[in-house]
């Protein structure tokens, strides 16, 4: 059995992954781009239609669910 530890942060069927955010923090009237954030895609188990368990994006798990 695999890990999720031991896996990519990243979708298995799109290959989405984490991205670099700026977070804007408010400062005497101006933004301060101070704070960089990583914003992780919301990934889930899946079992695919061949039987294999997968983590999956959420976007491409609704997309499955209209193939079928």
């Amino acid at each position: 059995m695999i890990s999720y530890f031991h896996m990519a942060k990243q979708c298995a069927l799109c290959g989405k992954s984490s991205t670099l955010v700026w977070v804007l923090k408010k400062l005497r009237g101006k933004y301060n781009p101070t704070v960089k954030k990583r914003q992780y895609p919301n990934l889930q188990w899946v079992k695919l239609p061949s039987g294999k368990r997968v983590l999956a994006c959420t976007k491409c798990i609704k997309t499955l669910a209209k193939r079928k």
